[in-house]
């Protein structure tokens, strides 16, 4: 029989204090009293370091943001944008606080990837050819070969992965369909198209309201998840003024 000593750690080594607690006193209540506080001692301890790596992963999700300012404007509104309006549909659809806080990372980064995409691509006036196409495709690949690596964001990662699927299996690039497909990945799905469409760029301009409203729905079901859509669309109405004039499109075009 091995020896025990040698073949697993004692107590004095994992809790030195508690071991000699325990010897300095004979009233097994104090000692009691003695491992409890040095309990106590180590949970606080891990909480702490617990809050070091949220505000390191707030930290390195402010500076991914940032990152997408400076290869386009346009993107970082539009991510800050997608955010607030992904947490309110998640939480419509009953998201657990943990699924909501990955949902919130995913909706702002979705678009890491495009860091990998050339400039002449990503602001071509023109209809991009097959194989700008192909590789257009590509970034939310690379924002999840990116964001995976991060602690903490490993599921965050998996959404943006997803997040151009179709519900009827026709996206990628997993061909994913229906419940396969992250509910997160399916939310930001729903918004990033619909704020692409309203959103005017150099090279074109927004869509009026009612017409982007019109697309998202008829595509419910095929490419949108309809119980996305279907909570979704209010939000939309309700915050249109807003949500106009941020994304450059004039009030005339909303009405």
């Amino acid at each position: 029989m091995p020896n025990m000593d040698k073949s697993l750690l004692s107590v004095a080594q994992l809790f030195p204090t508690v071991e000699a607690g325990w010897e300095a006193d004979a009233s097994p209540s104090t000692g009691l009293k003695r491992f409890s506080y040095q309990l106590s001692g180590v949970s606080l301890h891990v909480k702490e370091i617990e809050e070091q790596l949220s505000a390191l992963r707030t930290s390195l999700v402010c500076a991914f943001n940032q990152l997408l300012d400076l290869k386009d404007l346009n993107t970082g509104v539009h991510s800050t944008r997608l955010a607030e309006w992904a947490l309110h549909v998640g939480g419509e659809l009953g998201l657990s606080e943990s699924d909501q806080a990955d949902l919130e990372v995913a909706a702002l980064l979705h678009d890491i990837g495009k860091v990998g995409i050339p400039d002449a691509i990503l602001n071509k006036p023109a209809k991009l050819s097959p194989e700008e196409y192909e590789l257009m495709k590509k970034h939310p690949e690379y924002g999840w070969a990116v964001l995976r690596h991060v602690p903490g964001m490993e599921r965050a990662s998996l959404l943006i992965l997803h997040h151009h699927e179709s519900f009827d299996g026709s996206g990628y690039p997993g061909g994913l369909s229906g419940d396969e497909i992250p509910v997160g990945s399916r939310i930001v799905s729903v918004i990033d198209a619909f704020d692409a469409m309203v959103s005017s760029r150099p090279y074109r301009e927004g869509l009026p309201f009612v017409e982007a409203e019109r697309r998202l729905m008829n595509a419910s079901g095929t490419q949108f998840d309809p119980d996305v859509v279907g909570h979704f669309i209010p939000l939309a109405r309700g915050e249109m003024s807003a949500v106009f004039a941020a994304a450059g499109t004039s009030v005339s075009a909303i009405l």
